[in-house]
């Protein structure tokens, strides 16, 4: 079993309150990050047995893990909290730029469709937790 299905069941298990915009945010700069700085130290990962340059596995994987804890945060915040659809057009606006990133390859300037998706991506997981925080409710997930 890989290591993200075992921390999910752990956390599902153990009933830890996580604050699912901020891993979706974390998640979503790691990915920046993985993009942004994998071609500066590309020439040293094949020295360590590493491959996930241009690995279309590893890629969609980021994407599918992103795109879950994304959905599950927006829409734990629009059904519990606020009701507001705005957070979930902004996250499916970043994840329609993290998927053309991956599907229109070499066609188009990745890292601006890059830079796009993590903008909208972050930016709906920040106005949900806004929202979150200003609705009155007696969730366990956060204090008012």
């Amino acid at each position: 079993m890989h290591l993200c299905c075992r921390i999910f069941i752990f956390v599902f298990r153990m009933k830890i309150k996580l604050n699912w915009d901020a891993l979706g945010i974390g998640t979503s700069l790691l990915c920046a990050i993985h993009c942004a700085l994998l071609p500066a130290i590309a020439s040293t990962l094949p020295v360590f047995g590493i491959n996930i340059i241009n690995n279309v596995l590893f890629e969609w994987g980021m994407i599918i893990f992103a795109c879950l804890i994304g959905c599950y945060a927006l829409i734990h915040g629009f059904i519990k909290h606020h009701k507001n659809f705005t957070p979930l057009l902004i996250f499916a606006t970043g994840f329609l730029f993290l998927v053309s990133k991956q599907v229109l390859h070499g066609t188009l300037p990745e890292y601006w469709l890059l830079s796009f998706a993590v903008l909208f991506i972050t930016g709906a997981h920040y106005y949900n937790y806004k929202l979150c925080h200003q609705s009155k409710c007696s969730s366990p997930h956060h204090k008012h």
